[in-house]
């Protein structure tokens, strides 16, 4: 199908600008307004983009560009040294199965600097390098999994409803493997791949003025009396940047084969694994599990969660200048279907929940139906469906697209 006709398409499927004041959330397909997409593959100076080398050398920069001044914030290059330590091996997890080691990655490369703790489990019968998947964790790396060896994470949490798992931001021992189904450590490590995953806090706590004791007051230069620049990082952005630094270790560990080595995120960090696999080709893998609105969901739509929502509730993920599309995402010169694009021509999975309406599913299907005009250039198939499809039909081949059963979470 050309893109033209795609874009007549999105005319009756993408959404109208948030009002003036949030409203409650819109669950009426009806309703969610009539805004053409930006086209992907039109360049700055209005010329069509017709060949991978063109996307390559000039339109995906201009792209990537757009997100950064607008989305995401920019983002600092990888330090000139960085400093990797095991601190802690067992040989003989998972009743044998798998070695599990912690290693701390100095993000500046100094012992007195900003660090974060890498979980990574492979399996013991693997005969050479393994291919991993990478991703942020909620809760601690001792809620992936119960094996009370992991290390309880002492940084700032958010508290659990159950008010036992975490009690004055600090979380318990109650809490070892409360995300563990999430991560199904053991079907990872029967299948022959590693798992490599860090909690998010590290890098950044998840409240608006988290920065003033994370990474990115670390590295500015006037510490937690910063005033940002419109277009400075976000917390996404330093979670991200976080997942570059954690594929910098595995890069160095012979056990992982990093040319293969998959970003996945879920929700909020859904929306970080679609922004590292944007920022950084080496991830050969991205996906990202109902990441909604700010990840995969088309912003122009006037469905569940919208820009403005955000905005108001997180004002930390995302850049400044982001909060001037609250009022009119339709104003927005990038929407998500050109991030999906950002990864080709590398494979990306979208998964969506059927009960999840608050991340419009059917606007995360958008964005990587309509990111197909990109993948086509590298001759890679896309979705392979016209329409939404049916729930548990999952769908696709280098962009895949998945609506389960259930609710907003990671299931086995």
């Amino acid at each position: 199908m050309r893109f033209t006709s795609l874009l007549a398409a999105a005319s009756l499927a993408v959404g109208s600008a948030a009002a003036q004041t949030i409203k409650p959330a819109n669950y009426d397909e009806s309703k969610v307004g009539s805004h053409p997409l930006p086209d992907p593959l039109m360049d700055h100076d209005g010329g069509k983009v017709t060949d991978a080398k063109a996307w390559q050398s000039r339109r995906r920069a201009e792209v990537f560009e757009l997100f950064q001044t607008h989305v995401y914030g920019r983002s600092p290059a990888k330090p000139e040294k960085m400093l990797f330590e095991v601190t802690k091996s067992e040989p003989k997890a998972l009743d044998g199965k798998a070695t599990r080691n912690e290693v701390t990655i100095y993000l500046t490369g100094k012992k007195d600097g900003p660090s974060l703790s890498l979980l990574v489990f492979v399996p013991n019968a693997a005969k050479g390098p393994v291919p991993a998947f990478l991703g942020c964790n909620f809760n601690g790396n001792h809620a992936v999994h119960a094996d009370p060896g992991i290390t309880l994470n002492t940084r700032w949490m958010r508290n659990s409803p159950d008010k036992k798992n975490v009690v004055d931001n600090r979380a318990t021992e109650a809490s070892r493997g409360s995300e563990a189904g999430r991560w199904q450590v053991e079907m990872i490590i029967a299948k022959g791949f590693a798992l490599a995953t860090y909690y998010y806090g590290d890098v950044e706590a998840d409240h608006a003025e988290g920065w003033k004791t994370g990474l990115r007051a670390a590295l500015a230069k006037d510490g937690a009396n910063t005033q940002f620049a419109p277009d400075a990082w976000g917390a996404i952005g330093a979670w991200a940047w976080g997942l570059s630094r954690a594929l910098d270790y595995l890069e160095t560990d012979r056990a992982i084969d990093a040319r293969h080595v998959a970003v996945i995120g879920h929700s909020r960090l859904g929306k970080t694994s679609l922004w590292a696999g944007a920022s950084d080709e080496r991830f050969a893998l991205v996906i990202s599990n109902n990441s909604g609105e700010g990840g995969a969901a088309i912003s122009r739509r006037d469905f569940g969660e919208t820009v403005a929502v955000l905005n108001k509730n997180f004002p930390h993920w995302f850049c400044g200048n982001y909060k001037k599309y609250s009022e009119h995402p339709e104003t927005l010169p990038v929407d998500m279907h050109e991030l999906i694009a950002l990864a080709a021509p590398r494979p990306i999975y979208i998964a969506s929940a059927e009960e999840d309406k608050w991340a419009d599913p059917k606007g995360e299907f958008l964005a990587g139906k309509f990111a197909e005009p990109v993948y086509a250039l590298f001759k890679k198939a896309g979705t392979g469906v016209t329409d939404w499809p049916s729930v548990n039909q999952p769908v696709g081949d280098f962009i895949g697209y998945h609506l389960r059963t259930g609710k907003h979470d990671v299931t086995a």
